[in-house]
């Protein structure tokens, strides 16, 4: 996403983002129907009270059948009960309506945003995009479920009221009328302001959010440099800032509702004040006076609520807007219209031709360059070569993680922009240099490697990775929740567990970047049989780190910016001297 702001629009187009919910409330339009039925119902109760109030007055009060004040007072307890009724099943069926719609909304985008590419991410702060999927969301359910049935119930009432109004008496209606210029000019100036201003609170947010997700995943990080009071800090510090925001957007909301009560209430008394004059002189009974009066609060409050409505509309809009920019994000990797399939069975045939690539991030330095690789079906090739010189690149691409920018990458004779991403991955399993585990329990985080394998197959998996053990030892077992990361376990379990699931996939292309790094010496040895099982039979890619790895390779490729600069076994390139024996001798043999 682009770090500039866009153009913040103003006045009713503010509300304009909020379109975009109407394809996540079209599948209950029943719903719709009901909602809208009791919002008919309890605002027609709503306007029938002043009528009653008229009635109980003129002819209860100042009529000569005593019994027709009881009439009109259980008359008036009814219309009261058909507004209580109407208004549960409104409120009802609207906050389920919201309920249903945010949670398709959130189920599209969480969706939408599995399936961008990984450059998208590289760019974008993950603690954002969970401010956008829980903040903003909240904001939209708070007015599909409540704002927009009051808005629109404030609206039909203030219509009907002011209708009603003008029936009551047209006289003066017509002195009520012309306050209405007044009231309308603070909404369109404020509520301008209070849009900027909604959007702006909204960013913060979601910049403090983002900022506590990072600094809580590097928990250990800050812990072990003793930082907690800084984060601490400067966490404090955008939250202050969110909150600064926050103020300013309360502070004129507020001036706009108090202008718009001032205005509103001061106008009424100026007509009730004509209004009480014609009741003295005998022109309109007390009876008319106090419908009127009914009328004039009822429109009043309606136009009091929209107000505050209004504001909570911008707000969400805003928020509507923030994730129309990730709906609006479109994948630059996806499959052709008509994809290939890879012949079966998959050998592993893997050919690089001429491949260049530059990352997005970093467009004026070349990744690789005229890259020329043939892996052979089953042939185990490892990349070495210093930092930056490109060997993650190679798997990044193979996994289709990016395209290249020239050249072509061939599985089996098939380019790989031919293929579907997803079906080509399902061919692939990679063991990542830092392993990641899930916040669940062993059997799950296993089992990610084949969905539908079987208790006997995630066990036998385990077992060749050297972490059943380990894994039985757990209090619940395979059942054993292992923490956020996997930080119940040790670097070394981890690994192996990663190990246990690449097992469980069996591809045919196996990915290992250094899968032994992160274990100890006891560790390591216990599970080199496990990777030669796993290796076995596998066109395997290794980027290595380590000579015990280096020297299990069948070919060594060594890269330096980008470029392939020797290639051969462990002993041909020491013969040869140069780069690789430079880095056996300081970084392999260290």
């Amino acid at each position: 996403m682009s770090t500039e702001a866009p153009a913040k629009p103003t006045g009713f187009s503010a509300v304009t983002p909020l379109r975009r919910l109407w394809p996540f409330v079209r599948p209950y339009r029943g719903l719709v129907a009901l909602w809208l039925g009791a919002l008919a119902l309890s605002s027609v109760a709503t306007l029938s009270l002043p009528v009653a109030v008229r009635f109980m007055i003129d002819r209860g009060f100042a009529g000569e059948d005593p019994g027709a004040v009881d009439r009109w007072f259980l008359g008036l307890l009814g219309v009261a009960v058909l507004l209580a009724a109407a208004t549960a099943a409104r409120f009802f069926f609207v906050s389920l309506l919201g309920e249903k719609v945010i949670a398709d909304l959130r189920r599209s985008l969480y969706g939408h945003l599995l399936r961008l590419d990984i450059e998208f991410f590289e760019r974008t702060r993950s603690g954002e995009l969970v401010s956008r999927l829980s903040a903003d969301t909240e904001l939209l359910r708070t007015v599909v479920g409540s704002s927009a049935s009051v808005a629109l119930r404030s609206f039909l009432t203030f219509v009907g009221s002011s209708a009603a109004l003008a029936w009551t008496s047209p006289r003066l209606a017509g002195f009520a009328a012309i306050g209405i210029p007044l009231i309308i000019l603070p909404i369109v100036f404020f509520g301008r302001r209070v849009s900027k201003l909604s959007r702006e609170a909204q960013d913060r947010v979601a910049d403090a959010n983002a900022r506590a997700s990072e600094t809580l995943n590097a928990i250990h990080t800050v812990q072990s440099h003793a930082r907690e009071a800084h984060e601490s800090e400067r966490f404090s510090g955008a939250v202050g800032i969110a909150l600064a925001a926050a103020r300013r957007r309360i502070g004129t909301q507020a001036g706009l509702t108090a202008a718009v009560i001032v205005l509103i209430f001061g106008a009424i008394t100026a007509v009730l004040w004509i209004g009480a004059k014609d009741v003295i002189a005998g022109t309109m009974t007390a009876g008319l006076l106090s419908q009127f009066v009914l009328y004039a609060v009822i429109g009043a409050g309606s136009v009091g609520a929209l107000t505050e409505v209004w504001a909570e509309v911008q707000r969400a809009a805003g928020g509507m807007a923030r994730i129309n920019e990730l709906l609006g994000e479109q994948r630059k990797i996806t499959a052709p219209a008509e994809p290939l399939a890879l012949p079966a069975p998959v050998s592993g045939h893997i050919h690089f031709h001429a491949v260049g690539f530059h990352y997005p991030s970093r467009p004026d330095t070349a990744a690789l360059t005229d890259f020329e690789l043939e892996i052979r079906p089953g042939e185990t090739v490892a990349l070495v070569g210093p930092s930056g010189a490109g060997k993650s690149t190679v798997l990044q691409l193979l996994l289709r993680f990016h395209d290249p920018d020239s050249g072509r990458i061939e599985i089996d004779g098939v380019e790989l922009r031919q293929l579907d991403p997803q079906a080509l991955r399902e061919h692939i399993a990679l063991v990542p240099q830092a392993p990641l585990l899930f916040g669940a329990d062993a059997w799950d985080n296993l089992r990610y490697g084949r969905l539908d394998a079987s208790e006997a197959e995630v066990i036998e998996a385990a077992r060749s990775a050297e972490a059943h053990d380990f894994i039985s030892a757990l209090p619940d077992g395979y059942r054993t929740f292992l923490g956020e990361r996997g930080v119940r376990l040790s670097g070394g379990q981890q690994q192996r567990l990663i190990i246990a699931r690449a097992l469980l996939k069996n591809a045919p292309i196996l990915l290992l970047d250094e899968a032994t790094s992160a274990l100890d010496a006891h560790s390591e040895r216990a599970i080199q049989q496990a990777l030669e099982r796993l290796m076995h039979g596998r066109t395997t890619l290794v980027i290595a780190h380590r000579l015990a790895t280096v020297r299990r390779a069948d070919r060594i490729v060594v890269l330096d910016a980008g470029r392939i600069v020797a290639q051969g076994t462990h002993e041909q390139l020491m013969a040869q001297g140069g780069l690789y024996s430079e880095l056996a001798r300081l970084q392999f043999v260290a």
